[in-house]
């Protein structure tokens, strides 16, 4: 995979993790790897995560709700 693979993707965070924020998604291949950005569209809290090229999408956005639902309640204590 190279170049560009989805960029300005929306997504809704799960009740579980956070309910029903906005999250942004953005998507670039960087060689063998894949740079995953997740922005909550209320806050502009954006965290970032680089996997190997193969992995699934699917797999990228569910660490990315995670890293962004922790970095959310971290901020609100």
């Amino acid at each position: 995979m190279t170049g560009e693979i989805a960029d300005g993707r929306k997504g809704t965070m799960p009740a579980s993790a956070g309910g029903g924020r906005e999250v942004l998604f953005e998507f670039t291949a960087l060689g063998g790897s894949i740079r995953g950005v997740a922005i909550d569209a209320e806050t502009g809290t954006e965290v970032v995560a680089i996997a190997p090229a193969n992995t699934a999408q699917a797999d990228l956005r569910r660490l990315l709700l995670g890293k962004l639902k922790s970095r959310l309640d971290s901020a609100a204590r």
